[in-house]
């Protein structure tokens, strides 16, 4: 699998371009749809399709021009479509502009699978907040696309809209159980590992680290 990675938007929220060998997908574009498309006009690639973890602004404010280019569908977990729909709407409270996200979407559940990713529905930022995780290959440790519930050396917020800090731990404890190499990609900042955030990150030094 092979992984590009762009900083996009004035919040700088990371959107992916995803090679694996059952499709190449786009998670998260944020914003700067020119960026995106001259992306994977110098990779050469062709996405299949949108997946979101969530639907907060800096996380869908590219959907719309990709769709309108690419004809691409998009996927979100339903609990996250009032954010989807009002996304446009709260980026212009924060002084922002983007274009209404294009409706309809495909509906992300819980254990789904699709595009060799597995789908989990890890709310606590957002209701219908979404994990993308991808086993990797004999040698390769497990990634996952954690969207904003995890980053390196911290954690989502939970005092937004549809938040809620119980179930965002709750999330959190879930996640420390898949293998400590397994590799994040979070919707801010850099990579990082499992194995380093458990011991480094002051937000999950009292979770317990199930094996």
């Amino acid at each position: 699998m092979r992984v590009h990675r762009l900083s996009v938007g004035p919040l700088q929220e990371n959107t992916y371009l995803v090679e694996g060998t059952e499709g190449t997908v786009l998670i998260d574009p944020g914003d700067e749809a020119e960026r995106i498309l001259a992306l994977l006009e110098s990779t050469g690639l062709r996405p299949e399709a949108i997946l979101l973890t969530h639907a907060h602004f800096d996380h869908v404010g590219a959907v719309a021009p990709l769709v309108e280019a690419l004809s691409l569908p998009v996927f979100l977990h339903p609990l996250d479509l009032p954010l989807y729909r009002h996304a446009a709407e709260v980026a212009r409270m924060w002084g922002l502009a983007i274009p209404n996200p294009p409706l309809p979407v495909e509906p992300l559940e819980e254990g789904q699978v699709l595009f060799g990713f597995t789908v989990w529905h890890l709310p606590g930022h957002s209701p219908g907040h979404v994990a993308f995780l991808h086993p990797g290959g004999a040698l390769d440790p497990l990634r996952v696309f954690s969207g904003d519930l995890l980053f390196r050396g911290s954690i989502g917020r939970h005092d937004l809209p549809g938040a809620s800090r119980e179930d965002l731990f709750q999330s959190l404890r879930r996640l420390l159980t898949l293998p400590p190499r397994t590799e994040v990609y979070p919707g801010h900042g850099p990579s990082t590992s499992l194995a380093l955030e458990a011991k480094t990150n002051p937000f999950l030094l009292g979770l317990e680290w199930e094996t």
